[in-house]
């Protein structure tokens, strides 16, 4: 089976680490045989740049059609001024709207070899793997009313509408809990049900799901605020944390960088199975456009490599090869070779390509050694 991927780079740092991450497919297709189809289009800055819109009706449509999507970063300085609803970042939450992406998975793990990056005391972070489960397309970000308007005397007001509904959170629960049965049993779920209906909901739903269904798996509850404290003081103590989309998009955030860098870190954006059993999906790193160091070959390209390992074992299946990149990843780390977001104690850093360079050769080792 061919395994057809859409490649959107976007803007600042993406076209470059995504470049690192095409070689990388490129090399199990010639190498391994993978039978891989990668096309690439715009998306973000790009796009408004080509189309005059953030997403091209003709891009969404190649979304569509693809067994996944590989994205690098959208946004930039440049349309800053833009209307919100015409910026770079709208063609990111089209994507995910649009193809129905309502789970986000990220990943926060430390490295060995990158323990001294983290800014907390080694014995806090060292094995720590976690897993945030952000539900993606509803809450605050999506929500109705939204907008600023006039209300006289010299006073505007802002509106966001923070709104969930039963199906919404049972779904991304879900999710969470199907995941746990492949980690360690163990979800908490994360809001603010003490002053928020919305989160009062939430606990009440994903705890009826939890005693119908997943009595196996081991469920705790804690407000949002308590978790971004937890998450410093004794990281180790989560394994999944199942969340709503603005805590998601701030605790994963957090949680990245207990890592040391959100250069290290990929994600996956994940929507329900059609009939056929295809299901829709999006891989991108979590680090930002970083537009003050794009085009200079400092980015590292691990993030992007990673997801596109993350893209591998979710969406195709192909754990071995997926296994193969994480392990050469791995072995570049040990050796030293570092990006300047990730170098220390005076460690002359690499470039970009030479980062993919070097997981390259690491992958060819690995595979004469099979």
């Amino acid at each position: 089976m061919t395994h057809h991927i859409l490649f959107l780079p976007g803007d600042g740092i993406g076209p470059e680490v995504m470049a690192e991450a095409k070689r990388v497919l490129e090399w199990f297709k010639t190498k391994r045989k993978l039978a891989l189809e990668i096309s690439e289009d715009v998306v973000g800055g790009a796009a408004i740049e080509k189309h005059s819109v953030p997403l091209a009706p003709e891009t969404l449509a190649k979304a569509k059609q693809a067994d996944a999507v590989m994205l690098g970063a959208v946004g930039g300085p440049k349309w800053a001024q833009m209307p919100y609803d015409k910026r770079p970042e709208q063609g990111l939450l089209s994507l995910r709207k649009e193809l129905g992406l309502f789970a986000n998975l990220r990943p926060a793990i430390v490295f060995d070899a990158l323990i001294e990056a983290s800014t907390l005391k080694p014995e806090i972070v060292r094995g720590l793997d976690i897993m945030i489960v952000r539900e993606l397309t509803g809450g605050v970000y999506f929500g109705e009313p939204r907008g600023i308007s006039d209300i006289g005397n010299g006073e505007r007001r802002g509106i966001n509408t923070q709104v969930y509904t039963t199906s919404e959170i049972i779904r991304i629960a879900r999710v969470a809990f199907d995941l746990a049965h492949k980690r360690g049993k163990k979800v908490c779920s994360c809001e603010k049900s003490n002053v928020m209906e919305s989160g009062m909901l939430w606990r009440e739903e994903v705890t009826k799901l939890h005693a119908a269904e997943y009595k196996d798996i081991e469920l705790s509850h804690i407000y949002a605020d308590n978790c971004a404290m937890q998450l410093l003081r004794a990281p180790k103590q989560f394994d999944i944390i199942l969340t709503d989309n603005l805590f998601g998009d701030i605790l994963s955030d957090e949680a990245a960088m207990l890592t040391g860098s959100l250069g290290m870190l990929p994600s996956a954006s994940l929507g329900a199975a059609d009939k056929s059993g295809k299901q829709p999906a999006m891989y991108e790193p979590i680090h930002g456009s970083a537009p003050d160091i794009a085009g200079q070959d400092k980015a590292n390209p691990l993030a992007s490599i990673l997801s596109a390992a993350l893209m591998l074992r979710t969406s195709f299946d192909l754990a071995e090869e997926a296994n193969m990149i994480d392990t050469a990843v791995r072995a570049v780390l040990n050796s030293g070779i570092r990006t300047a977001d990730i170098a220390a104690g005076g460690i002359k850093p690499v470039g970009t390509k030479a980062m993919g360079d070097a997981v390259l050769q690491a992958l060819g080792k690995l595979q004469n050694n099979q």
